[in-house]
């Protein structure tokens, strides 16, 4: 009788060469596709000298990138953190306070509080979406949440509680109602850490569009890719125009002179990357397409394999697919570190999920709740390959 972990090994490598065939070089986890119209952007940003942040193609991306979200304002950024980061600030978090976010997620959710001098309060995911678990979050509050003057005021450590922070998970909207009427109910801001799902829709409408003030990635591994970049995403006018004032080191406009009425930041994204955004939002609909069918094939070939299963969208939700992943039941999560290894020999990047937050040594001492799914969940969790071009209708000689 053969042992789990050959079972496991054996029945997940067929569906995976089932869903996207073989090749001759690694197979990689998520790699960007650069349209036609990316060379002849970025040539023109070249060939006119317009390459830093004050180019005709940061305002285009900008303008398109709010209409493709339905956002009224679009504030593009150096990066998704730096995105986050400011809109922490704007939301009034302050050196000292704490801001509620989910143990499970990349290390930029909590170093973007780290940078406004605030600490993180991890909360527990749901097993279904891998986000912010509305009762964990309602049980924790609970808890530790006594009304403050300016907000509710965690009593064990006496720090206002300033924000929650909603990461969407590998794009996955998170349970967005039930915690924006958390929220509410306590008169906390909620920010949305929309890094990984442009594209994606909770009830018909974009994800980054519940909260205050949410961010967006444009890294090189994200669905669409600006190189490095991110952008500021909200519905407030005047939250925009600060937004966009901050990010440009606080300059007050003049045609020649230098004065800044606030302490600013040098986070606009540069003309030569917004060009790249502007070519891959003409093909965003087509690559969102793609990544579906690859999903599904996905589904498909693993509906027999015991030992895993593939995540899917919220019967609420339309997600991008940013990274697939399968979830490893808990009778083989022992193998997990073992089957990425074979997986990863046999030609299939694949990857873990990251480390939990209160695992990291500059985290282990931020207040958090009981964090068992989430530890659960980072031994079970295994991200496969997600390139939109590895759908089967995917033909990169018409595009």
């Amino acid at each position: 009788m053969k042992h789990t972990s050959e079972l496991s090994i054996d029945t997940i490598l067929p569906a995976m060469r089932r869903a996207i065939g073989e090749g001759d070089e690694l197979v990689l986890l998520h790699r960007p596709y650069l349209p036609p119209a990316a060379w002849t952007y970025v040539k023109d940003c070249l060939d006119t000298g317009w390459v830093s942040s004050a180019g005709a193609y940061v305002g285009r991306f900008e303008t398109e990138l709010a209409a493709a979200t339905g956002c009224a304002r679009a504030v593009a950024t150096v990066n998704g953190t730096a995105a986050l980061q400011v809109c922490f600030q704007l939301a009034g978090v302050a050196p000292g306070d704490e801001v509620i976010a989910p143990a499970l997620t990349f290390v930029a959710t909590a170093n973007a509080i780290c940078h406004c001098g605030a600490v993180p309060h991890f909360v527990d995911v749901s097993e279904e979406r891998l986000s912010i678990c509305p009762r964990a979050l309602e049980e924790r509050l609970s808890i530790v949440a006594r009304p403050g003057p300016n907000g509710p005021i965690n009593r064990e450590t006496n720090r206002r509680i300033s924000a929650v922070c909603l990461m969407h998970c590998l794009g996955h909207p998170g349970e967005i109602d039930a915690i924006v009427e958390i929220c509410a109910r306590y008169e906390i801001p909620l920010i949305e850490d929309a890094a990984e799902s442009l594209g994606s829709t909770y009830r018909g409408k974009h994800t980054g569009r519940f909260g205050l003030l949410s961010a967006v990635s444009f890294n090189g591994n994200k669905i669409l890719t600006t190189g490095g970049g991110g952008a500021i995403l909200t519905d407030d006018e005047q939250l925009a125009d600060r937004a966009k004032h901050l990010t440009t080191t606080a300059k007050t406009p003049h045609p020649w002179e230098f004065h800044h009425d606030a302490v600013g930041w040098n986070y606009r994204l540069p003309n030569i990357n917004a060009a790249l955004g502007v070519a891959q939002l003409e093909v965003l609909p087509e690559m969102l397409r793609a990544k579906r069918e690859l999903a599904e094939r996905y589904v498909q070939t693993f509906q027999e394999v015991r030992c895993a299963r593939v995540l899917q969208e919220p019967s609420d939700s339309h997600s991008n697919y940013w990274l697939n992943a399968l979830v490893l039941e808990p009778d083989v999560e022992a193998e997990r570190d073992a089957l990425i290894k074979q997986i990863n020999d046999a030609g299939y990047q694949c990857r873990p999920l990251w480390q939990p937050m209160h695992q990291l040594p500059m985290y282990a001492g931020a207040p958090r709740g009981e964090l068992g799914r989430t530890e659960s969940l980072c031994r079970r969790v295994i991200n496969i390959p997600s390139s939109a071009d590895l759908a089967p209708n995917w033909q990169k000689g018409e595009r």
